[in-house]
């Protein structure tokens, strides 16, 4: 089963619409494609950010985000590969846009290639310090290259800066893989430090719940 960044992609969507509502005055009419950019319906947010992409004389910055957005929905269809081709554009126009650099790491960790995303999440941790969205995918990154501690050292960074959400989706994860047996409550406890400890090393263990798993509990 795919395994969707759940939580996680919830909050980079809300960060990317905070930052789109700050890049565009175009959020002002109902029927402006930017609203269909931006909703949180994957095939609404397609069929917009397609729309704002064929416009002629859209701004750079414009473009940049909606690229940005129409990225994101392929990613949470699976389409990752779609999802690649706009994240390339979206940063050549854009090359320090933390959110496009972070998810196009996921990308290339989710089509295999996780030491050719290294390098985007390193930087979008640079613009970022701290972000524990970038945490995460540097930590999978880390644990498919079979670094467990250093990915062990993210996932816990992680929980530490993104508070009881982020905790919350990786109890629910790790219970779900058969490693942690306490509550879904967004304390972080050293059971499921040991939990993600053991997580970290192995290859094969993902400590994010799939978008079926705990949704009542991590909401």
């Amino acid at each position: 089963m795919v395994r969707a960044k759940a939580a996680v992609t919830a909050g980079i969507f809300a960060a990317l619409i905070a930052l789109a509502s700050g890049a565009t005055g175009a959020l002002a009419t109902v029927d402006d494609p930017t609203v269909d950019c931006l909703s949180d319906d994957n095939q609404r947010r397609l069929s917009g950010c397609s729309t704002l992409l064929n416009t002629p004389g859209l701004p750079k910055s414009e473009r940049s985000m909606a690229l940005s957005m129409r990225a994101l929905a392929y990613s949470l269809l699976g389409m990752f590969d779609k999802a690649l081709a706009d994240y390339d554009e979206a940063l050549t126009i854009t090359p320090d846009f933390p959110l496009a650099l972070n998810n196009r790491a996921w990308s290339y960790f989710k089509l295999g290639r996780p030491a050719d995303g290294i390098g985007d999440v390193e930087r979008a941790l640079q613009l970022s310090p701290g972000s524990p969205y970038a945490l995460d995918t540097r930590a999978h990154i880390r644990q498919s290259m079979g670094d467990a501690n250093a990915a062990f050292e993210d996932y816990d960074l992680a929980m530490r800066a993104g508070g009881a959400n982020i905790v919350k989706m990786y109890q629910c994860g790790l219970r779900a893989q058969g490693l942690y047996f306490g509550a879904v409550d967004g304390v972080y406890t050293p059971g499921l430090q040991q939990a993600m400890r053991t997580c970290s090393g192995n290859r094969q263990c993902d400590p994010l719940p799939s978008d079926s798993e705990c949704r009542p509990e991590v909401s």
